[in-house]
Order: C-alpha cells, then sequence, then structure tokens
C-alpha cells in the first residue's frame, strides 16, 4: 500500500501582479538560505497564520490565517509563483458567527478531486448545541465563482459541528479517500466531549456527517490533528491525551462494512517513548507509521517515534530519535518527511530566541543526526510557527510563522539548500 494523497492542480497559471511582498533572505549554516516571502499586513489579508501550506502542481502555495482581514476571523489566501517572484491573493476571508460560515481555520486546506479547496475551522457555524459561544466550527469548500480563478472565489459550507458529532476541529487537516469521502478530527465533541473522527459522506450535492469514533479516554483524548490515510482506506492518527495512561495515543481506524474497528496501536507511558503527541502520522510506502511527542523521551524533551506492522495486526513501536536541551523540546512540534527518509519539523517557542526553530533528523549509520535549520527570532524572519512544512521537487522548504515579519503579523518563508 502507498500513502494516499490528493494535490491536483487548480489548472493557475503563474503571474506577478508586483504586490508588495517584503522580501528577506538570511544566510545559512551549510550554504541554506531562510527567505521571508510574504509579512502579512493584518485588516486586510489576515494575521497570525497557524496552519501550514498547500501546494498545487504547479507550485502555487495555498494557506490560511488564523485572525484578521474583514471581520478579524481569517482568511484562505494563495501565493502564485512567476519565476523567482511571488503575488499574494486573499481568496476569501471568513465571518464567523456572524455569518455561519466559520472562523479561525487553524488547519491546511486539502487540495480536493475536484480541484477546489477543503478545509476546516475551529469556531463559526450555527453552534447547535454548543457548548462554545462562537460555534463548534464548520467544515468548508473554497472555490473560483464562474469569473476564474483570478476573479471572486466562493465558499460553501460542508458541515456546522454541533457537540455530539464533534466540536473545534484544531490543527487537523482534512484527507480524502479514493471514493471522495472526507475525514478529520475534532479536539472537542463526541460521545464523551473528548474528541471525534468524522467522515463527510457526498450525496446529491449535499453532505452527510457520521462519527467514525468518538474517544472515551482509554483509547485517546484531545486529538490536535487530523487522521491520515492509507490505500486501503486505512485512518492513522495521535491523540494528544488519554490512553491507558492518559499520556496520548496513536489509533487506527479500519473500515469494516458499513461502521469501523478502532485499535489503539501505542499508548504513551512517559518513558522513552514520550509523551503528548502533537505531529499527524507519516505513512511510507512500507506502510510504517512516523510521529512527533512534545515531551518525554530520554532528554525530556520530546522523540520522534515509529510502528512497524510485523504481521498478524501487531505493531513494534521504537523511539528513533530523543530531543535533548531546552532549546528544541517542550513545545508544539510538527514532523514532515521528504522523499530520501529525512525527517523536518518545526517547533514553536524553542530555538536560540525561544521564537521556535526548523530542524533536520538525518539517519547517518544507523543513527539520527538533529540540525538546525532556522532559529526565529521574532523579528523580520518571524516567531511561533505552528504549521507542517511542504517540499517542492528542488527540495526547497516551505511554511508559516505565526508572528513576526515586518508588520508582526506572521510570515510565509522559503528554507532553500
Amino acid at each position: 500500500m502507498k500513502l494516499k494523497t490528493w494535490n491536483m492542480a487548480l489548472c493557475t497559471v503563474s503571474i506577478a501582479l508586483g504586490l508588495a511582498m517584503g522580501l528577506s533572505a538570511v544566510p545559512m549554516a551549510q550554504a541554506q538560505t531562510y527567505t521571508v516571502l510574504y509579512s502579512f499586513a493584518g485588516p486586510t489579508d489576515g494575521t497570525n497564520p497557524l496552519a501550514g501550506l498547500t501546494m498545487d502542481h504547479a507550485g502555487n502555495l495555498y494557506g490560511t490565517t488564523s485572525a484578521g482581514a474583514g471581520g478579524g476571523w481569517g482568511s484562505v489566501y494563495r501565493l502564485m509563483r512567476s519565476g523567482s517572484n511571488w503575488s499574494f491573493f486573499l481568496l476569501y476571508t471568513f465571518r464567523g458567527y456572524e455569518g455561519n460560515d466559520g472562523g479561525g481555520p487553524y488547519s491546511r486546506v486539502t487540495i480536493g478531486p475536484d480541484g477546489a479547496l477543503y478545509g476546516a475551522t475551529h469556531s463559526g457555524g450555527n453552534g447547535q448545541g454548543c457548548r462554545e459561544l462562537h460555534g463548534c466550527g464548520t467544515v468548508y469548500k473554497v472555490e473560483p465563482k464562474l469569473g476564474g480563478i483570478f476573479g471572486p472565489w466562493q465558499e460553501t459550507v460542508l458541515y456546522q459541528f454541533g457537540t455530539y458529532d464533534g466540536s473545534d476541529p484544531l490543527y487537523g487537516d482534512v484527507v480524502f479517500d479514493q471514493a471522495g469521502n472526507l475525514y478529520g478530527a475534532t479536539r472537542d465533541g463526541g460521545a464523551d466531549l473528548l474528541g471525534a473522527v468524522y467522515e463527510l459522506t457526498p450525496n446529491n450535492g449535499s453532505w452527510t456527517e457520521s462519527v467514525v469514533n468518538s474517544f472515551d479516554g482509554l483509547d485517546g483524548s484531545t486529538p490536535l490533528t487530523g487522521p491520515s490515510i492509507d490505500w486501503a482506506g486505512n485512518l492513522y492518527g495521535t491523540t494528544s491525551a488519554g490512553g491507558i495512561d492518559g499520556l496520548g495515543a496513536v489509533y487506527q481506524l479500519q473500515p469494516s462494512g458499513s461502521s469501523w474497528v478502532e485499535k489503539v496501536l501505542q499508548s504513551f507511558q512517559f518513558g522513552n517513548d514520550g509523551l503528548t503527541p502533537t505531529s499527524s502520522i507519516i505513512l511510507d510506502p512500507a506502510d510504517d507509521l512516523y510521529g512527533a511527542t512534545q515531551a518525554g523521551g530520554a532528554g525530556g524533551t520530546g522523540t520522534v517515534f515509529e510502528l512497524m506492522p510485523v504481521g498478524g495486526g501487531s505493531w513494534n513501536f521504537s523511539t528513533l530519535f530523543s530531543f535533548e536541551g531546552s532549546s528544541v523540546g517542550g513545545s508544539y512540534r510538527t514532523l514532515a518527511m521528504d522523499g530520501a527518509g529525512n525527517f523536518y519539523g518545526t517547533t514553536a517557542a524553542d530555538g536560540a530566541s525561544r521564537q521556535g526553530s526548523v530542524f533536520k533528523l538525518t539517519r547517518s549509520n544507523g543513527v539520527w543526526i538533529y540540525t538546525s535549520l532556522h532559529d526565529f527570532t521574532g523579528g523580520a524572519d518571524g516567531g511561533y510557527p505552528y504549521g507542517s512544512l511542504i517540499f517542492d521537487a528542488s527540495g526547497n522548504i516551505y511554511g508559516t510563522a505565526s508572528t513576526g515579519g515586518a508588520n508582526g503579523n506572521g510570515v510565509v518563508f522559503q528554507i532553500t539548500p
């Protein structure tokens, strides 16, 4: 099996419109260059991009801001490449509880099988039955109107969460299966109010929501990120709490007819395995699973772990790397893998200036070597990166920082090897 991903082009054409982009470059070790591609202004384009980026086949970038823009509820944007230049386009501005369209998108957009952008907001919506003041969140779709990709875009709300069907989808991206069904996770809500994994099924132009799993504590609770999916349609994810010792878990959900079978693959124990997993699960072509924890491990500041299937439904857990030192651990951590099997990630509030960092883990003779690619200062280069990283065909790395930049509202950055 291979990891199922959707990354379809939106039939875009790269042009430069000469918008102010606030470019800056800082030479780095090993001939790497850190560049700010865009600094957010605030009221006009959004603030605090907590989510990472999505890239289409043309190399254009798409993302969300969690606040600012219009009524302050966040935005969806595009950065279009034209040679070495990038042009910013505001695609949609959320109206929050005033418009029932959602507010505060903390997760990335996913390019669906129809080329539209899909995502979730952590608040907003109608909020019926929800204990949150401003709604329980929504799942949305953003696509160009009839005027084409350079005209205005429109949003469609696919679902508005209540309480027992899920509440507050936080940093979790949505994913599609081969049949076009959409899956995600919510931090709260569900039958036991400890979080849920949900499915949205297209049905004659509308979408029907069903709860795939409601976490009860022993199987995990409070999933911060969404599930990953393999070619067989199995879902894998992490919960930041719950499990046998209440320190987080890795779960698997297998489709079985019209229902799902859940299996806990790992309950973290505050030993060398780590605790509080905050990353999504990565699947490699051999069906091995990888993730990262926020704390624990030999150094006490988090781990990178692997779960390997060994047959008969059993899995072997191993800790690949333990972070050490206060400068590289103890904060929200993401994880990504390149085509060569190297790991890359971000940490929030760590690094030399305690403003976060970008790191790389490279295997050498069976040992993983840690390299800091960039330590954020909180100034023009940005600060507090929460989103996952992505790569282009040339090995360039792209991500976001939620604060800092020319206007203090966050940045989109690139690291060139």
